[in-house]
């Protein structure tokens, strides 16, 4: 397991580096890995989940947070930011719910930030977000690129993001066209911050980037300094397009994509993301940690710093108080 960070070593990465989620006031407190992309849901449930579907024999069951800190502890994990897949509204409730009630193993966070599901362009959405905002672990919310890119036309959606920028909150995209979607928002509203999950989701083979996605993260880098990029569900991406898991757990297989977004978004606004448990598709969480580690370790310590935690408290700063204490 690596060392933990230190608040005064990431206070000495340089301004604006802000300290949310109560991470602690000592200035050597342990801070350790923030996770920004993981899903927790349960399928037992009395009105179950729209997702995962009932076939997935893999993730159609009960994901909670003791599987996942148990799981990632020894890695050096303490926290995770959980993105809402259900489109169910109430769903956003529940997972606050799950971040107040849970109590996380010594050392460690648990959930200290949610990334919420909310209908973008209809007439409750506005109430939705000031609803949820009140709540300290809501950080912002996901849409589809493609719906994304679609909204930009509509006056109504259009004031949704609007609102959202206002209020603090970060948009991530996931899927469709998210990287067109992103450099078409990134213009109209630059003051708000915007992730990009999952590196625009490219085809990960043997081939090497397409041209297309290599220009579009040029694109996308250049948008604005609010602009972030996950670097996550690599493996996923690469078992997916071979028809097989595992996928590669070598990261120079991974390094063209990796070198890309590097070149395109630098050290400040790359984030680390696992996607569990939809990474179990493609390896391990040990492997996820595998394959990006020594890339950001061979640019120094700033960057692991940066990459592992800052960054993450920048993108998703939106409310900076003190986790509710662990209870139930």
């Amino acid at each position: 397991m690596s060392s933990p960070l230190s608040r005064r070593r990431l206070l000495a990465l340089g301004p604006a580096v802000a300290l949310p989620f109560g991470l602690g006031a000592a200035a050597d407190a342990p801070i350790g890995i923030i996770d920004t992309h993981t899903h927790f849901y349960d399928p037992a449930r009395p009105e179950g989940v729209p997702w995962p579907a009932k076939t997935d024999a893999l993730l159609h069951r009960t994901v909670l947070p003791p599987e996942w800190e148990a799981l990632v502890a020894p890695h050096g994990v303490i926290g995770t930011v959980v993105v809402e897949a259900s489109p169910w509204v109430e769903d956003n409730q529940w997972l606050l719910d799950l971040a107040d009630r849970h109590a996380p193993l010594p050392g460690m966070r648990g959930i200290v930030g949610v990334v919420g599901n909310l209908p973008l362009g209809d007439r409750a959405c506005r109430g939705l977000i000031d609803r949820f905002t009140g709540h300290r672990s809501f950080r912002g919310i996901r849409v589809n690129g493609d719906a994304l890119l679609a909204g930009l036309g509509d006056a109504t959606f259009s004031a949704d993001l609007a609102h959202l920028a206002a209020t603090g909150l970060t948009l991530d995209v996931n899927h469709g066209q998210s990287l067109a979607a992103v450099a078409a928002t990134a213009r109209r509203l630059p003051d708000l911050r915007i992730v990009v999950d999952h590196l625009g989701g490219p085809r990960i083979t043997v081939e090497g980037p397409t041209a297309g996605w290599s220009e579009a993260i040029d694109r996308v880098g250049a948008a604005g300094p609010n602009v972030f990029m996950k670097v996550s569900a690599l493996q996923e991406a690469a078992a997916h397009a071979r028809g097989s898991r595992p996928g590669p757990t070598d990261t120079a297989f991974y390094a063209p994509w990796l070198e890309a977004v590097w070149k395109g978004f630098g050290g400040e606004r790359l984030l680390y993301g696992s996607n569990w448990p939809v990474s179990n598709l493609g390896g391990t969480y040990a492997d996820v940690l595998r394959i990006v580690r020594p890339f950001i370790a061979a640019r120094g310590p700033a960057a692991e710093q940066a990459f592992f935690a800052a960054n993450a408290l920048r993108a998703y700063q939106a409310v900076d108080k003190q986790p509710a204490a662990p209870h139930g």
